[in-house]
């Protein structure tokens, strides 16, 4: 069985970051995560394949392949769309794949949770923070009653 995130990049590293670990703590560590780029932010791409792979060896057995999709433009919604699709039909039944809304664009969190439920995906994940209080911080730094990891396949 493998674990299979997907995730967008954001401008705020701790956005990708979080979630990430609130799912590793949870117990969900994954051994493959599929990151979406684009041009506007790819200069923060290796710190956030740097963190994914200290988060996933910390909290797993090694750190976790982290593949990077790289959009040409921003508003290219099928490959985003593409993004979250492909990696969840490409697992095998024994995996468990989750998808998670909470960094990017408002377009892409909307194409991430549609296709996350449409296909199938075992967790669609969000994490909220219960106000901006602590935005910025990353998630060890945050007090554990001011967030909160919701699986969406769950509340549905």
């Amino acid at each position: 069985m493998t674990k299979v995130w997907i995730t967008t990049m954001s401008t705020h590293i701790e956005a990708v970051i979080n979630p990430l670990l609130a799912a590793s703590e949870d117990e969900f560590v994954p051994d493959v995560i599929h990151l979406l780029s684009n041009p506007g932010i790819e200069s923060k791409v290796p710190l956030v394949q740097e963190m994914m792979t200290a988060v996933t060896d910390a909290y797993g057995s090694g750190p976790a392949e982290v593949k990077v999709t790289t959009l040409d433009t921003e508003t290219d919604f099928a490959g985003v769309i593409s993004h979250i699709r492909d990696p969840i039909a490409a697992a095998h039944p024994s995996d468990v794949v989750a998808v998670d809304v909470t960094p990017g664009r408002k377009f892409m969190s909307a194409i991430s949770f549609q296709a996350g439920i449409q296909f199938a995906a075992d967790h669609v994940y969000y994490l909220y923070l219960d106000s901006d209080r602590h935005f910025g911080d990353l998630l060890p730094d945050i007090p554990t009653t001011a967030a909160q990891l919701i699986d969406f396949t769950e509340e549905l």
